[in-house]
C-alpha cells in the first residue's frame, strides 16, 4: 500500500466513525494539482466519483466528469468524491457549481479543491480574474484584466479553515485538518453530539418525523412552512408524507420547485416506500385499493393553468407541496396561498437553492392576513451528515452563506443617533471587511428572491459595478447595485440594431436596439439598477427614494441621461419604480428561469431629450402591448398585465362608444360585437384609478360614482377577470356557467362602465361631427 493509500484510509476512518465530510485543497501549478489529483482517485476505493472542470488527459477516462455549468444537473444526487478544477487554465472557480455539489457529498467522502500555488499567500498580489472570470466580463473588458478580490477572499477562507486537509506543493502528503484523522494518530476534534434519533422507522432525526406528521395532517387553510438547511432531509420529509397520504386514501396531489432536479429526494422516497409505483416525467403513479393515485410534476408556471382544466375541482383542488420555495418569486406563491386550501411550502433557509429568510420575510404578512392558522416548523438536524461537518462550514463561509442583514435592533439603535446619509461603498475596502460585506450580502439576499453564490463575485469583481448604499452611522439600511451600459459608437450601434453583433452584457442597452427597434438605445449611456434592497425594518419611510434620487444625482454629474431597471414583471415593482418616475419601455415573450416571469424594462430619463426620447419609446410600448396581450403574452398573468394597462394617458370613450355599450347591456348582440368598445371603455376608467401599494387592489368606493355596479367593476378578481377577457381572449374567466353565463358577465360589466360614467361625466367625449 502506498504511503498516500495509507493516510488517505486512516482519513476515511476518521471520517465515517464521525459521520461528515473530508475536504482536501491541493494548491499547485496545473501540472501538479492534476497529477495528485489523479493520485488521490487512485488511493482510495470510490464508488460514485465526480470530476469538475475541463477535459484533461490526466483525468482517467473511468471517472464521470461535467462542465461546472452543469453542476445542477447533479442536485439530488449523492457522490463520494467531487473533485473541483480551479487550478487548469480553462477551469476556474465557479461559486455557483462549488455550493451546487458540496451538498453531494455523502457523510465520509470527500472535496477536492484543485487551485493555483498563490492561493496559499493570498495577501500576495497582484489577483486577476480566472478563465471562470469570462461570465463576468461585459463589453470591452476582458477577464483577465478584472480585480480578483472574492477570489481572495476565498483563498483567506482556505488558509484560516482549520478543517481542510492541504497538500502544498513541496509536501510529499497531505496536511490531515483537525476534522479528520492525522496520519496513524487519534482524532484531532471532539466527535459531535449524535443527531436525535426518530421513532419513525421511515425518518432518520425527530426533526423529520414531525415534519412528516404535519405535513400528513395538513388542513384547510392552515398550511405549514417548512425550512431547513441543506442535508436535513426536507424533501425526503415531502416524499414520505406524499406515500402516506395515498396511503391514507388521496388519490391526487401536486408537487412544484424550480426544477424537477430539486424534488429528486421526494420522487425516491415515493419509490423505497410505494415500489409498486412508477416514476415519470408526469410524476409517480400507483394503484391503491383498485383506483388510480398519483402526484403530479408540474413546473411553477403551470401550477394556476392546471387548475382551470375540466377534470380539476377548483373549489378542492388537489394538496400543493412546494419544495425550494424561496426561489419562486413571492406573488406566484401568494396566487397559491389563495387558491389551494391545502398546501405546504419547505425551503432552504441558506444555501445554493435560495434563501428561505428572504421568503419568510415577504410572505409572513399575507400568511397572517390569508391563513392565520398557518405553522412554521424547522428542521435542525442533518440527515446526511452529522453536526459540525466541515465541510457545511466551509461552503457556508466561502459562499457567505450565513449572511444576515443588521437585526431589526440594531437599526432601531442606530437611528437613535444617526440620519440615514448614503454613501459609496468601496469594493476593495468591503472585500476586507467580513461584517460590512455580510450586512450587504446579507440584505441583498433578504431581498431578493434568489442570490446565486456568484452574486456574491459580481458585487465584488463586476466590471463598473458601484455600490450607493444608505446607512445610519455603521448600520446599512439599503443598498443598490449599479451597472453602467450603453455608449456604443455609431457602426457597433447598427450591427446591434439590425442583430448582427451581441457584445457581452448591456443587457437592456442591447435589448431595447435590437428587441425593441431603439438604435438610440445602444448609442447612449444608461446606468442599470441591478438590484435594490431595503431593510424591512427602515422601509416606507423613503429611504429607497432617497437612494434613487442620490443614483439619479451621480448619474447626471457623470453625463448619463438614463436609468433603467429590469425584472420579472409583478405589480408591486412595477409601481415602485413607476412611483419612481420610471416608464415601461419593453416585456420580454419567454419567462424568466429566475422569477418565471417574462422580463420588464422600464426607463427614467434624466434630461429633457432623455426624457423626451424615453416618452416616444413608452408610447410604442403601449401601442403594442395590446397585441403582445392578445397572443405572445396571451398567458401573462391578468393582474400583471393590468398593472401594465393602467399606465398611459385616459381615452374618455365618445357617445357612440356609450351608445353600444348601452345597447349590449340591455341584451342586444353579444361579446364578440362589442368587444373593442368594451375595450376602450374599461382601459379609459383603469386609467383614472389609483393603483396604491402596487398590488391590483380594489379601487375605492369613491372612485366609482355609479353605485354597486360601479363598485364592482373595483374588485381584484373583476380587474383580472375584464383584462383576461378583453385583452387576452380568455373568455371562460367571465363565468364558469357556460356561453349564456358568459355573455351575462359581460353585460353586467358594460353596466359597470356605464354606471361609472354616469355621473361622472367627464369620461364621455363627443362623437366626430357632433
Amino acid at each position: 500500500m502506498s504511503p498516500l493509500a495509507a493516510w488517505l484510509r486512516a482519513q476515511c476512518d476518521g471520517l465515517r466513525e464521525r459521520r461528515v465530510r473530508g475536504v482536501l485543497w491541493i494548491a499547485a501549478d496545473p501540472g501538479t494539482a492534476l497529477t495528485r489529483a489523479g493520485a488521490w482517485i487512485a488511493a482510495g476505493d470510490w464508488r460514485a466519483p465526480l470530476w469538475v472542470g475541463p477535459a484533461s488527459e490526466r483525468v482517467s477516462p473511468d471517472i464521470p466528469r461535467i462542465a461546472a455549468s452543469r453542476a445542477r444537473s447533479r442536485l439530488g444526487q449523492e457522490h463520494d468524491l467531487v473533485v473541483v478544477d480551479a487550478a487548469s487554465p480553462q477551469g476556474g472557480f465557479d461559486p455557483d457549481a462549488f455550493g451546487a455539489l458540496s451538498g453531494t457529498v455523502l457523510a465520509g467522502g470527500w472535496l477536492v479543491l484543485l487551485t493555483p500555488a498563490h492561493w496559499l499567500t493570498p495577501e500576495a498580489g497582484p489577483w486577476r480574474g480566472d478563465a471562470d472570470y469570462r461570465r463576468l466580463t461585459q463589453w470591452p473588458h476582458a477577464a483577465d484584466i478584472l480585480k480578483a478580490r472574492y477570489l481572495r477572499r476565498v483563498a483567506r477562507g482556505l488558509t484560516a479553515a482549520e478543517a481542510v486537509a492541504v497538500w502544498t506543493p513541496d509536501a510529499a502528503l497531505p496536511r490531515a485538518g483537525r476534522a479528520t484523522l492525522s496520519a496513524g494518530g487519534p482524532a484531532q476534534a471532539q466527535t459531535p453530539p449524535s443527531t436525535p434519533t426518530s421513532r419513525d422507522t421511515d425518518c432518520l432525526t425527530a426533526d423529520q418525523a414531525e415534519a412528516v406528521a404535519r405535513l400528513t395532517r395538513l388542513r384547510r387553510r392552515r398550511p405549514l412552512v417548512l425550512v431547513a438547511d441543506r442535508g436535513r432531509g426536507k424533501s425526503a420529509a415531502l416524499g414520505i408524507a406524499a406515500a402516506r397520504r395515498l396511503q391514507q386514501g388521496e388519490r391526487q396531489l401536486w408537487v412544484t420547485a424550480p426544477s424537477r432536479e430539486a424534488v429528486a429526494p421526494l420522487f425516491a422516497r415515493l419509490v423505497a416506500l410505494l415500489p409498486e409505483g412508477r416514476v415519470d416525467e408526469a410524476g409517480f403513479t400507483l394503484a391503491l385499493a383498485g383506483q388510480t393515485a398519483q402526484i403530479t410534476w408540474l413546473p411553477p408556471e403551470r401550477v394556476l393553468p392546471a387548475l382551470e382544466e375540466a377534470e380539476v375541482d377548483p373549489h378542492s383542488p388537489p394538496t400543493l407541496l412546494v419544495d425550494e420555495a424561496a426561489a419562486i418569486p413571492a406573488p406566484r406563491l401568494i396566487r397559491w396561498l389563495e387558491r389551494f386550501p391545502r398546501l405546504a411550502f419547505a425551503t432552504t433557509v441558506h444555501g445554493y437553492e435560495g434563501t428561505g429568510r428572504g421568503f419568510e420575510v415577504r410572505l409572513r404578512e399575507r400568511l397572517d392576513r390569508l391563513t392565520p392558522g398557518w405553522r412554521r416548523l424547522r428542521l435542525s438536524a442533518p440527515v446526511r451528515w452529522a453536526e459540525g461537518d466541515p465541510l457545511e462550514a466551509l461552503t457556508r463561509d466561502l459562499l457567505c452563506l450565513d449572511a444576515e442583514a443588521a437585526s431589526a435592533e440594531t437599526v432601531a439603535a442606530s437611528a437613535v443617533s444617526h440620519a440615514p446619509q448614503v454613501v459609496w461603498l468601496d469594493r476593495e475596502a468591503l472585500a476586507a471587511d467580513p461584517e460590512r460585506l455580510a450586512q450587504v450580502f446579507g440584505l441583498l439576499v433578504q431581498a431578493h428572491y434568489r442570490t446565486a453564490p456568484s452574486d456574491l463575485r459580481h458585487l465584488l469583481d463586476g466590471p463598473e459595478v458601484m455600490l450607493p448604499a444608505v446607512m445610519l452611522g455603521e448600520t446599512l439600511v439599503a443598498i443598490a447595485v449599479v451597472q453602467p451600459e450603453g455608449g456604443f459608437d455609431a457602426a457597433l450601434a447598427e450591427e446591434i440594431h439590425q442583430g448582427r453583433r451581441r457584445p457581452r452584457g448591456h443587457l437592456m442597452a442591447q435589448s431595447l436596439a435590437f428587441h425593441g427597434g431603439h438604435l438610440d438605445a445602444a448609442r447612449v449611456r444608461w446606468w442599470r439598477l441591478m438590484r435594490i434592497a431595503v431593510h424591512p425594518a427602515w422601509r416606507r419611510r423613503g429611504v429607497g427614494s432617497q437612494l434613487l434620487a442620490a443614483v439619479a444625482e451621480e448619474a447626471g454629474a457623470a453625463g448619463v441621461g438614463r436609468l433603467g431597471v429590469s425584472f420579472g414583471a409583478e405589480p408591486g415593482l412595477i409601481a415602485f419604480w413607476r412611483r419612481a418616475g420610471f416608464v415601461s419601455l419593453r416585456l420580454g415573450l419567454t419567462r424568466e428561469a429566475a422569477s418565471g416571469e417574462p422580463a420588464l424594462m422600464l426607463g427614467r430619463g434624466l434630461t429633457p431629450v432623455a426624457r423626451d426620447a424615453l416618452a416616444t419609446m413608452a408610447m410604442d410600448f403601449r401601442l403594442l402591448l395590446p397585441d403582445l396581450l392578445s397572443q405572445a403574452a396571451r398567458d401573462l398573468d391578468p393582474e400583471v398585465a393590468a398593472a401594465l394597462l393602467w399606465e398611459g394617458e385616459p381615452d374618455p370613450a365618445s357617445s357612440v362608444v356609450e351608445a353600444r355599450l348601452a345597447w349590449f347591456a340591455a341584451g342586444g348582440g353579444e361579446l364578440a360585437l362589442v368587444r373593442p368598445w368594451l375595450r376602450q371603455a374599461w382601459l379609459d376608467w383603469w386609467r383614472r384609478q389609483p393603483v396604491p401599494g402596487g398590488e391590483v387592489a380594489s379601487v375605492k368606493a369613491d372612485n366609482a360614482p355609479g353605485g354597486d355596479a360601479a363598485s364592482a367593476l373595483g374588485t381584484p378578481s373583476a380587474i383580472a377577470t375584464a383584462v383576461a377577457a378583453l385583452f387576452q381572449g380568455h373568455d371562460e374567466r367571465l363565468s364558469d356557467d357556460g356561453r349564456r353565463g358568459r355573455q351575462e358577465s359581460a353585460r353586467a360589466l358594460a353596466r359597470g362602465l356605464l354606471a361609472a360614467a354616469g355621473e361622472g361625466g367627464d369620461m364621455v367625449k363627443p362623437a366626430p361631427g357632433e
